[in-house]
């Protein structure tokens, strides 16, 4: 019975290891002039707070039936049948959408906004809310803590009438994988007056760089700064490539940088995307704040083809 036990505990951990380790896809909705809404996926609500900018994680799916409810109770909902989290290929990415206004009957509607590879590891922007998919918390931006684990013990007791023995043997197993640990030990069965009693305490410990927790309160995450390695660069630099105008490449850009630091040959290497000098001058802007060397920014200058954008993001880096 013992090792019965045993190997069904190791079993379901081990598949919860795999599952988690399966291809999955993010969403991200934003609203463009800044209207509250729900967000409904297959049927199920996402956000319990109205946000202007959610991210959902860890989708498995690659399409969702998906409807946004407006917070306001007076604008029309949208609904999307066929939302793709996937590229050409089929590979899970990371993908935005934006709720936009039509200028001419004040109706809404979801547009695609931009399409990049899913990183590891990655750190949302603090103005963005953050849902796990089909996990019941909420994630919240707070300055970083220190890096520490988190440990839960359950026991469980169970008692029924039998003979047993007045010795118990004490069993324990260890599994770690992918940063989580769980150790079980199992108690023989004691006669106590009569009845058996079996012991069962299982704990688990996951290693995290940021203290959290799971349950009906805000979780925090550590919000920072992280260079992009370059493979992910590599990658990130062929998602702009194959947009086909210089406003989604810039769109695109944007999103890339405001997520990661990136150092000067990396903006500049953007920079030579865009195939119009206002489009250079305006991502080199942005780009700025998210520059892990800004004292070598004056290497981005050399993209320009004009004086005049040098000292127009000369003039801005001054007045940061």
């Amino acid at each position: 019975m013992k090792i019965i036990i045993l190997l069904s505990l190791t079993f379901a951990f081990g598949s919860l290891i795999a599952l988690a380790q399966q291809p999955v896809a993010n969403l991200t909705i934003f609203s463009d002039d800044g209207d509250k809404f729900f967000l409904y996926l297959n049927g199920e609500k996402q956000n319990k707070v109205a946000q202007t900018n959610l991210r959902v994680e860890d989708l498995p799916q690659a399409y969702y039936s998906a409807k946004i409810v407006f917070d306001d109770e007076v604008t029309a909902e949208i609904e999307k049948k066929y939302l793709a989290l996937t590229d050409a290929d089929g590979v899970m990415q990371d993908v935005t959408y934006k709720i936009k206004r039509d200028k001419n009957n004040d109706k809404m509607s979801l547009k695609f906004f931009s399409m990049v590879p899913v990183q590891q590891n990655y750190t949302p922007p603090a103005n963005v809310y953050v849902q796990h998919y089909g996990v019941p918390v909420q994630v919240i931006a707070s300055p970083p803590t220190s890096t520490s684990g988190t440990t839960v013990t359950q026991t469980t007791t169970t008692t029924s009438t039998g003979v047993g023995t007045n010795n118990p043997n004490n069993t324990g197993i260890n599994v770690n994988a992918g940063g989580i640990n769980m150790s079980i030990n199992i108690n023989d069965p004691i006669l106590v007056n009569g009845t058996t009693q079996t012991t069962t305490t299982t704990t688990t410990t996951s290693s995290s760089s940021s203290n959290s927790q799971i349950n009906n309160t805000p979780t925090s995450i550590n919000v920072g700064c992280t260079e992009m390695m370059a493979g992910d660069f590599t990658s990130a630099l062929e998602t702009i490539k194959k947009q086909g105008f210089d406003d989604t490449r810039l769109s695109t850009a944007k999103q890339i940088a405001g997520s990661n630091c990136l150092n000067t040959n990396q903006i500049s290497s953007i920079c030579k995307e865009f195939g119009f000098e206002e489009s250079k001058l305006e991502f080199a802007k942005f780009a700025y704040d998210h520059c892990s060397e800004k004292k070598n920014y004056f290497k981005v200058n050399n993209v320009f083809s004009f004086s005049s954008s040098i000292d127009e993001l000369n003039a801005y880096i001054q007045e940061r």
